[in-house]
């Protein structure tokens, strides 16, 4: 008997307000890498109508002017409309950061302390991280997110071009997917919410949205009779962004990984620098994953580690292929660990860390981002060979 089932993933905008508070805290850490490799950056940021407060804990040598920086993402986004309370050059912005606590810090050098187990440079808190991949999609990402973030992406694109007048940054997608035998085969239901200019009707809204965006990014071999759209459903999008609602940086981790497919250990991304393993760890294990797709040893993996604070070496490895490798899981496992090492340290250096590439990750998704391996270091698939050598 065939197994039969929907599944659902939702991207959002640039212009959500929690994008918008991940963007200003990737751009702060861009700034602060960009002059200083080795700053330490936790930053976070809230958004409330005309409000914006920049906090977390920082040491670096850079003097990063935090006002500027979150006004220039602000208007990169698009907040640039009379009509809109939330403006870039109008909100009023707080800065409550100050420098990472000296007990973090000992347990991250790389160096001997009293207490400390090893003098390596330890992960930067304890957790544990996830990695997936699987081969429905060209990016080998769940094809859910990865439909839901091609419409997002196209939205924001036409949008900028200023050809679209009534379109507004605050949007959201969502793609439900049908699957046989865990293989998707077409789409059932499309949602979009875009925030748009007072004077336009809900029904040029939706006849752009679903002839315009819609059906030239999705693939017209899944969308049939019988797919659902839901445009604006509530008939009404003009107050959006932070005027409308509470942002604040990682409350989209879901939306920023596999959008459900594949598990998440429950720490955000943006705003960290890559000592922080929620970070640099889970980008390791999407890096993993992807590998061992690749390598055609399963059609779909999951990587799962955890880490102890100041401690360097993971304290678990996990595979898990769902019945799809070609050779066990503890073998896939064992060449894993003879391929890369899961240290904090050379996680960072095999993936290149120390840069300002963040702000590149921050919308449409952490993963499935292939035009920029050069950046984007974890979406390549050069351990392939090795990966598939290590597991004869």
């Amino acid at each position: 008997m065939s197994k039969k089932f929907i599944f659902s993933s939702e991207s959002v905008g640039e212009g959500h307000p929690d994008k918008v508070c991940d963007t200003i805290s990737d751009a702060v850490l861009d700034a602060c890498l960009a002059k200083d490799p080795t700053s330490r950056v936790a930053c976070e940021t809230y958004a409330k109508s005309n409000i914006v407060i920049i906090g977390g804990e920082i040491t670096t040598k850079a003097k990063p002017d935090y006002t500027q920086i979150a006004r220039d993402a602000i208007r990169e986004i698009g907040y640039v409309n009379d009509d809109d309370v939330f403006h870039a050059d109008k909100v009023f912005i707080m800065n409550i950061v100050t420098q990472q606590s000296p007990d973090i810090s000992q347990g991250v050098d790389a160096k001997a302390a009293k207490g400390k187990k090893k003098a390596e440079q330890g992960a930067g808190d304890q957790g544990l991280m996830f990695g997936y991949a699987s081969n429905e999609t060209p990016e080998l990402m769940p094809a859910p997110i990865m439909f839901a973030h091609r419409l997002g992406r196209e939205l924001t694109n036409v949008r900028k071009s200023g050809k679209v007048k009534w379109l507004r940054p605050d949007a959201k997608s969502q793609v439900s997917v049908e699957y046989i035998d865990n293989k998707p085969v077409r789409i059932t239901n499309v949602v979009v919410s875009t925030q748009h200019a007072e004077n336009v009707q809900h029904g040029e809204i939706e006849a752009f949205i679903i002839s315009q965006i819609v059906k030239k990014v999705l693939p017209a071999n899944m969308l049939d009779k019988k797919t659902e759209y839901l445009i604006n459903p509530t008939g009404r999008f003009v107050v959006g962004g932070p005027q409308g609602d509470t942002g604040l940086t990682g409350r989209k981790i879901i939306v920023d990984s596999y959008g459900g497919m594949g598990r998440h250990g429950g720490g955000a991304f943006s705003g960290k620098d890559p000592s922080k393993v929620d970070r640099s760890a889970a980008y390791m294990g999407r890096y993993v994953a992807k590998n061992i797709v690749a390598a055609g040893l399963a059609t779909r993996a999951e990587i799962q580690f955890a880490y102890a604070i100041g401690y360097p070496d993971p304290v678990s490895v996990c595979v898990d292929t769902f019945g799809t490798g070609v050779v066990s899981d503890e073998k896939i496992a064992e060449a894993v660990q003879a391929v890369f090492s899961f240290k904090p340290a050379d996680i960072v250096k095999q993936l290149n860390l120390l840069r300002p590439i963040y702000s590149k990750t921050t919308n449409y998704g952490h993963f499935g981002k292939i035009d920029d391996t050069k950046s984007l270091t974890w979406e390549r698939t050069d351990k392939a060979a090795a990966l598939k050598k290590a597991a004869r």
